[in-house]
């Protein structure tokens, strides 16, 4: 028998793009299929719009507003698919993006887990742009990828990945308690149970970026503990399967991209990504700087120059 497929949509807010959401969810090529969406206590008209796909056969559920970690656990809870799809209510999937995985999928070592490609788009998804190339390719062992991703900053946007529910299940539940990173973190766990990552080059994941007020965007001093906190649990994760002078040396880069990320922001919690990296050894990542910000952080520091460039951005 095929294997049936398990779409868990998390739903907040989504009004003006859910319906396009549920569309490419229903537009997939692998007919075997299941669509859950669990409206998170929107304030919006998202558990409206997503009532009239009912007849189409979406699966639609409301819980009270619990985070999106909730809701994907709510969701969880509720598929009977072989694999899971994770999908947020504004973000989009090529027709052929599970059929493809699928496929990729035949003859791997059980446990294996699918990737595909992914890029953001800012309002015609025709306009996708694809640039974390790099890891656009198999993994053998999966957390090769971990390693990758602590080292360069490369990173596989959660929609990209089509995982075995066994090895969901082996991973555990999302963390309910984080709010920013909690995919970071919850598929590093998901990572170190598979086996290996199986890339799909014909299928794509499309993100929804730059929205004002999405969760990515926040500096609040929750936003920034969850992130540090993620971080932390992802260092512990990785570090328990594998101890050793590369993953060190890539978790130290890791951590210092993040001190840099959290200042100025949670200055305390960034010194502490500091500390953190010069534990794991010396990391020379340069700063994300314009050549007139990193010639003033050459003379006055790293700090002020940070500040300035958040000024900026403000």
């Amino acid at each position: 028998m095929e294997p049936r497929i398990s779409v868990i949509i998390p739903c907040f807010n989504a009004a003006p793009w859910v319906a396009a959401t549920l569309e490419s969810a229903l537009a997939q090529t692998w007919r075997d299929r299941e669509i859950l969406l669990v409206d998170d206590g929107s304030l919006d008209e998202s558990l409206q719009v997503a009532r009239r796909f009912e007849e189409r056969g979406v699966r639609v559920v409301a819980q009270a507003n619990a985070g999106a970690s909730a809701a994907r656990n709510h969701g969880l809870r509720l598929a009977r698919g072989d694999y899971v799809q994770f999908l947020d209510a504004d973000d989009l999937l090529s027709p052929d993006k599970l059929t493809a995985q699928v496929e990729a999928l035949r003859g791997a070592p059980e446990g294996a887990i699918a990737s595909s490609r992914w890029g953001r788009f800012a309002g015609d998804p025709a306009g996708t742009r694809f640039t974390d190339d790099a890891v656009f390719r198999d993994f053998a062992p999966a957390r090769e990828f971990l390693i990758h991703q602590s080292d360069t900053s490369d990173m596989m946007h959660p929609a990209a990945w089509l995982v075995p529910r066994r090895v969901a299940d082996e991973a555990g539940p999302w963390d309910e308690s984080l709010t920013l990173n909690d995919d970071g973190e919850y598929f590093c766990r998901v990572l170190l149970r598979a086996s290996v990552v199986r890339f799909a080059p014909a299928g794509s994941a499309h993100y929804r970026s730059a929205l004002p007020g999405s969760l990515s965007r926040r500096r609040s001093r929750t936003a920034m503990a969850s992130l540090h906190r993620s971080i932390l649990l992802y260092s512990g994760h990785l570090l328990a399967a594998e101890d050793s002078p590369r993953v060190r040396a890539a978790l130290a880069n890791h951590w210092r991209r993040v001190q840099f990320e959290l200042y100025p922001d949670a200055p305390d919690l960034s010194a502490d990504a500091g500390r953190r990296s010069r534990a794991m050894g010396s990391s020379q990542v340069p700063f994300p700087f314009s050549p007139a910000l990193r010639a003033l952080a050459a003379v006055f520091g790293w700090k002020l120059a940070r500040r300035l460039q958040r000024r900026r951005q403000a």
